[in-house]
């Protein structure tokens, strides 16, 4: 099991623009945590904490406010459009050994063979795993394929306790293909001869 990534906040009273700013300006975010059935809990997290915590896809994060905690995922991430920093964040309350559905993003490594060179076809895939063993990437080898040769969503080898969601299990999620400008071309075909020169006419002739 990945452990949570630990966030360190205080809980918040005041509400609005003015008090939003000062936190900014003293290097706190804004945040709340959603939970089924319940008012949500509002804090103000670190922003440099928050910043750093975000950079990992799908984590779980234990956030801790005074003698509590809440286990959470991320929901919802508000950045300023222009400075592209972090002014809001949403969170979601999870239990352990609860299942959520995450969108897990697709990359892949190794070398084609020939000349063929592969494709991403789905970006991303939808997934339903433990909320203590979320993945964050999947990395798909193309080591030694060849044009033609594909990777269907039934050949990815998945988390234990993770399934795909609304994914067919034929489609394709990397295909290798030559491209057409390198594809082998036909022969040439025989150059045309040019024609005899005619005879240049007799200066003399009438």
């Amino acid at each position: 099991m990945a452990e949570p990534i630990k966030l360190e906040g205080h809980v918040r009273t005041e509400f609005g623009k003015g008090f939003a700013r000062r936190m900014r300006m003293a290097g706190n975010v804004p945040a709340s945590i959603y939970a089924n059935g319940q008012e949500p809990l509002f804090l103000q997290l670190p922003e440099l904490d928050l910043k750093n915590a975000l950079r990992h896809s799908n984590a779980v994060y234990n956030i801790v406010f005074g003698d509590e905690d809440r286990l959470a995922v991320v929901k919802d991430v508000q950045r300023n459009p222009v400075k592209r920093s972090i002014e809001h964040v949403d969170f979601y309350e999870v239990k352990r050994g609860e299942k959520i559905d995450v969108t897990v993003p697709v990359f892949i490594e190794g070398e084609t063979k020939g000349s063929g060179v592969a494709f991403v076809d789905v970006q991303e895939l939808h997934v339903r795993a433990d909320v203590s063993n979320l993945p964050e990437r999947f990395t798909l080898s193309v080591e030694g394929m060849q044009d033609g040769e594909k990777i269907l969503a039934k050949d990815i080898t998945l988390p234990e306790g993770t399934e795909l969601v609304d994914v067919d299990p034929e489609e394709s999620v990397v295909s290798v293909q030559v491209p057409a400008d390198e594809a082998e071309s036909p022969a040439a075909a025989p150059a045309a001869t040019a024609p005899a020169e005619a005879p240049a006419a007799d200066a003399d002739a009438e």
